[in-house]
């Protein structure tokens, strides 16, 4: 058996490195930013709960694909990220933002077009809301926004996977291909009875204070 040291130090170090191999393989990478967009609320509505689909005084619920929208908030350790708000707003079934700078058709009453919750001991959030819709100039998405104590704000969009207008939108084709799945979700067949839809996305943070993955 050798007594030589340095050739031991090499032996562990690379014992070292193997052993670290897997766990660094295994950080998810982070979910890329996008930009707020024009149409974040002036101020949120009456009603800011997590279930876009009914407004108090409203008949029936929003018109459009009515979805199960869930995921959690991760690090890049896959450690869920506790008591994050999460926010999300979207344009309704006829392409319009509640927002007075949206000059589109009348907004559907039904829909609260905006909605915030914070994360679960788990990192889990989740909302109803619709499969988004075009408008023009821009393929189906839904905005996503996450902050809270030590994390620093972090917003992107959450595209529909397989959607053909993806590949024209400009800001979908800013984020590099390799990284396009980062910010998909299928939109499939529910099968809780609540919802037509239902869609999960991840949402991975660069690191606990939030740095945005770019």
């Amino acid at each position: 058996m050798s007594h030589d040291p340095q050739r031991r130090n090499l032996l562990f170090g690379s014992l070292g490195l193997a052993l670290a191999g897997p766990a660094l393989a295994a950080r998810l990478s982070p979910t890329p930013s996008q930009m707020e967009g024009p149409f974040y609320p002036l101020e949120p509505p009456l009603e800011d709960d997590n279930d876009l689909t009914r407004v108090r005084g409203a008949r029936g619920v929003a018109e459009g694909r009515i979805t199960d929208l869930t995921g959690r908030v991760l690090d890049p350790d896959g450690r869920p990220i506790a008591g994050a708000r999460v926010e999300i707003w979207q344009c309704d079934s006829r392409g319009r933002y509640h927002h007075p700078h949206d000059d589109g058709p009348a907004p559907d009453p039904g829909f609260q077009g905006y909605g915030q919750l914070k994360t679960d001991a788990q990192g889990r959030y989740r909302f109803r809301t619709i499969r988004p819709v075009p408008y023009p100039g821009r393929t189906p998405h839904i905005h996503v926004a996450v902050s809270g104590p030590g994390l620093a704000s972090f917003t992107t969009q959450l595209y529909v996977a397989g959607e053909p207008r993806n590949a024209a939108d400009f800001l979908f084709r800013a984020i590099s291909p390799a990284r396009r799945r980062l910010v998909m979700a299928e939109f499939l067949p529910a099968n809780n009875g609540r919802a037509e839809l239902a869609a999960h996305f991840e949402i991975v943070l660069a690191g606990r204070d939030g740095t945005p993955g770019g």
